[in-house]
């Protein structure tokens, strides 16, 4: 009599559970709009277990410690109740956009008006697509650089003010510059 052996594959199958971001994006914003703060802008990054989600806050009056705690404490519980991040461990992070903060809005260039703002095009401008200035005017989804400032670093003598007109559909990223 023989030895009759039967050898099982494993196979190790690997589910991968999309996020709906609209859901986590709304869960973000009810919390948000009830602790009295704007969100900026939420990213999921990396994937497996080194997945992070970072949700970046602000208020006019600048944002606390206690707005990001609040704010990770609730948004934390909700998720987990829901299952609104399903795969798995992930890292929250909550945190101010900094003060070099990314303007992506038409509510965000309205707001930083008389800032100095670091942007670049999709298109080139004047043979141009990156530019340093301060934001004078943004009205009817365009926006209105004064570039004299930022180059009186180069030019000193040069005093007079070049404006510069953008649409913001051609703005691919901006960023304000801290004035310190």
């Amino acid at each position: 009599m023989g030895v009759f052996f039967a050898a099982l594959n494993c196979i190790q199958v690997t589910v991968f559970m999309a996020v709906d971001l609209d859901h986590v994006h709304a869960i973000v914003e009810r919390v948000a709009a009830s602790l009295g703060v704007e969100v900026v802008e939420i990213e999921l990054r990396g994937g497996g277990k080194s997945r992070m989600l970072r949700i970046f806050i602000d208020r006019p009056a600048g944002v606390t410690h206690e707005d990001c705690v609040g704010l990770s404490r609730e948004v934390s519980t909700i998720f987990d109740v829901e299952d609104a991040i399903p795969g798995g461990a992930y890292v929250l992070e909550v945190s101010s956009p900094g003060l070099d903060r990314k303007l992506f809005r038409p509510a965000d260039f309205e707001r930083f008006q008389g800032s100095r703002v670091k942007l670049t095009t999709r298109d080139p401008v004047n043979g141009n697509r990156h530019f340093e200035g301060r934001l004078e005017h943004f009205e009817a989804g365009r926006l209105t650089l004064d570039l004299a400032e930022a180059r009186k670093k180069f030019r000193p003598a040069q005093s007079e003010s070049q404006k510069l007109e953008i649409e913001l559909a051609n703005v691919e990223k901006a960023n304000l510059v801290p004035e310190i």
